[in-house]
């Protein structure tokens, strides 16, 4: 089922996610709607704070990057093995924890469904280790790089109440705050369904 996706200034996008169990109620109806909702939107990533659940899960498909690589006339940004890797990768991230990030920082370009019509530069390290429990409630102890990476941090910032807003310069922010205003009023053209706290 598609759910309508929280946007920003939601208080539920500020808290810290808790953990939950296998026997958390709605558990397996709730990831199957996530991943609705996440491919309703054209999106790579969906936290559950941004369904309204303050709990700590996210889950992750990074096949539309590879889909667009393939579309875009313009030169390949990525080398044929790391458009196979991002086509094959969708995982469900339960509890999880980044143990270690390391490497040079770089930018890419994100956005958030929450965030509808915004894009800015994004600063995070190429490489982490996490932790985690699939949607089987099997323990993970992962490292990933590059883009899937960079995924995966974007949406474990999601369960920690933090927005990819929150790591671009407050000069930056100040000139969008009022795009993030009308955000919460529902003052914004999207293609899928959203929730605005303020509409």
């Amino acid at each position: 089922m598609i759910l309508p996706v929280i946007a920003y200034g939601d208080p539920v996008l500020r808290k810290v996610g808790v953990e939950i169990t296998k026997d958390y109620p709605g558990l397996t109806e709730t990831i199957a709607n996530m991943f609705d909702t996440m491919h309703n939107a054209l999106g790579v990533g969906l936290a559950a704070p941004q369904i309204g659940k303050a709990i700590r899960l996210f889950l992750v498909d990074t096949k539309p990057f590879s889909e667009r690589a393939e579309d875009d006339d313009e030169e390949d940004e990525f080398t044929p093995e790391e458009r196979a890797q991002l086509a094959d990768f969708k995982r469900v991230f339960i509890n999880s924890k980044i143990v270690e990030e390391e490497g040079k920082e770089w930018s890419y370009n994100e956005g958030c469904l929450s965030i509808p019509k915004i894009r800015e530069d994004v600063m995070r390290k190429p490489k982490i280790r996490i932790q985690y429990y699939d949607e089987h409630f099997k323990f993970h102890d992962e490292t990933f790089e590059g883009l899937i990476a960079r995924v995966i941090q974007h949406e474990h910032d999601h369960i920690e109440g933090k927005l990819f807003t929150d790591k671009i310069s407050p000069l930056r922010r100040r000139l969008l705050q009022g795009r993030l205003t009308d955000i919460t009023k529902g003052k914004v053209k999207i293609g899928y369904k959203m929730k605005f706290p303020n509409a």
